[in-house]
């Protein structure tokens, strides 16, 4: 009789978890919904409503069925609580300091803006927070994209020689002490997990203003000791005339970096098809390292300028010793947004349920 109490407790939770899952996903189901929906009996998914109900999880909304005269008996719908809270997704760019709150249901509840402006990224951050703070209320996790790289332990951002975007000292880990859970990493990280959210094993190689890349092995992205993996920029390839070459020292030699920056030309890069044949060489010798060390099972290209030059880049590492397949990422609306966006999706969802 001593595992008689523990069993049921498993099953009242296995039954719970279901009966989240599918409000989660259909917004609003009287109990006979539920029932058929999660596959359970309707005593049974009355008696989940009801607990949930008492823990604050789940409200009845005061819609009701038609019912009545002959028509069966009238259904009350039920919805997850309206005071489960949001989820904080932040990306910090050159572009711009972009937030969103999003519900349980992944819809964006609320969202707010500034300028990165050099010296403000901190402040401007802080806004932006307490702006979503004070719409969207409670924000139990929040999860943060930055164009730096993100110390693994300290979730601060790291200044690596060349970096194009350079936002300051900044904890957001400090500045969102009330948001719950806070997850911080860099831009290409995100834009992997946006990109293979289904794929196990590949590496993401970011070219635009910046450099950088991403490893995805077993379906995690790995950052390395300090989560400084991927960061590509002054990995040694080939240059002009065959010649090493620190990978971003080879704008500057092309003349492809903008005026009084490190930050690479974008617009300059795609209209001078002379300099492609020379930057798809250097690009095929990032690959060729990548293989060597990560051996993914394909290369996924994003950036500003990288799919552009993708059948260059296609035409040298197809040459390469051990070849992989190459492609043009597919997300290419906000990339690191719509990471941010489904992993505090995922985990304020993993909170209610937990």
């Amino acid at each position: 009789m001593d595992n008689v109490r523990p069993s049921l407790d498993l099953v009242r939770s296995v039954t719970d978890e279901q009966v989240l899952r599918a409000l989660m996903h259909r917004r609003r189901l009287t109990r006979a919904e539920l029932a058929l929906t999660v596959g359970i009996s309707k005593p049974t998914a009355g008696e989940s409503v009801r607990r949930l109900t008492e823990r604050g999880l789940v409200a009845d909304t005061g819609e009701r069925t038609p019912g009545g005269r002959g028509r069966g008996r009238v259904g009350s719908y039920y919805a997850l609580a309206p005071t489960l809270g949001t989820a904080l997704a932040v990306v910090i760019a050159p572009e711009g300091i972009v937030a969103e709150a999003v519900d349980v249901y992944g819809d964006t509840v609320a969202r707010a803006g500034r300028p990165a402006v050099p010296g403000r990224v901190a402040a401007a951050f802080a806004e932006v927070a307490a702006e979503i703070d004070a719409a969207a209320a409670p924000v139990r996790v929040a999860v943060v994209s930055a164009a730096d790289p993100v110390d693994r332990t300290t979730g601060r951002l790291v200044h690596l020689p060349d970096s194009p975007f350079l936002v300051g000292e900044l904890d957001p880990a400090a500045v969102l002490h009330g948001a719950g859970q806070v997850v911080v990493d860099n831009d290409v990280n995100w834009a992997a997990r946006a990109e293979g959210r289904d794929l196990r094993d590949f590496a993401y190689l970011y070219l635009g203003e910046g450099l950088g890349c991403a490893i995805v092995n077993d379906g995690e992205v790995r950052r390395g000791h300090s989560g400084l993996t991927g960061e590509i920029a002054h990995l040694l390839t080939e240059g002009p005339g065959g010649r090493a070459v620190n990978f971003i020292e080879l704008f500057g030699e092309l003349g492809l970096r903008r005026p009084g920056s490190t930050a690479i030309d974008g617009p300059r890069l795609r209209a001078t098809p002379a300099a492609h044949p020379a930057v798809a060489t250097a690009v095929g010798g990032v690959i060729a390292a990548v293989v060597a060390l990560a051996d993914p099972q394909e290369v996924v290209i994003g950036g500003s300028w990288g799919p552009a030059l993708i059948d260059d880049i296609r035409a040298v590492t197809g040459r390469a010793p051990r070849p992989v397949a190459v492609r043009a990422a597919t997300v290419t609306a906000d990339p690191a947004l719509t990471g941010v966006r489904g992993e505090a999706l995922d985990r304020l969802r993993a909170l209610v349920i937990g």
